[in-house]
């Protein structure tokens, strides 16, 4: 079995965001992934407000401090780290 990198998962550790709980969870690259769950049991607080706010913040930091200043950004999510993700463009 392979281990875990941050070169073939996105490694979510500690994620509080909205109604998570310190979730820790590892989403393979490359693969078709669900979340699923019962209503208000915190899927798009994981895959919005938490894997996808902190690869936007990623994309957004890598820009000059002039072309920041037109973008509206998502607030950094409540999570100890996230590992392996690329910034988000969308």
């Amino acid at each position: 079995m392979k281990s875990k990198t941050i070169h073939n998962h996105i490694i979510v550790k500690g994620a509080r965001q909205h109604n998570l709980k310190n979730v820790d969870i590892d989403i393979p690259k490359n693969k078709f992934v669900v979340i699923t769950g019962l209503s208000g049991s915190g899927k798009s607080s994981l895959a919005f407000d938490t894997v996808y706010a902190e690869g936007q913040r990623r994309y957004v930091e890598s820009l000059s401090s002039y072309a920041r200043q037109f973008l509206n950004v998502m607030d950094k999510p409540e999570v100890d780290s996230i590992e392996g993700l690329s910034p988000a463009i969308a």
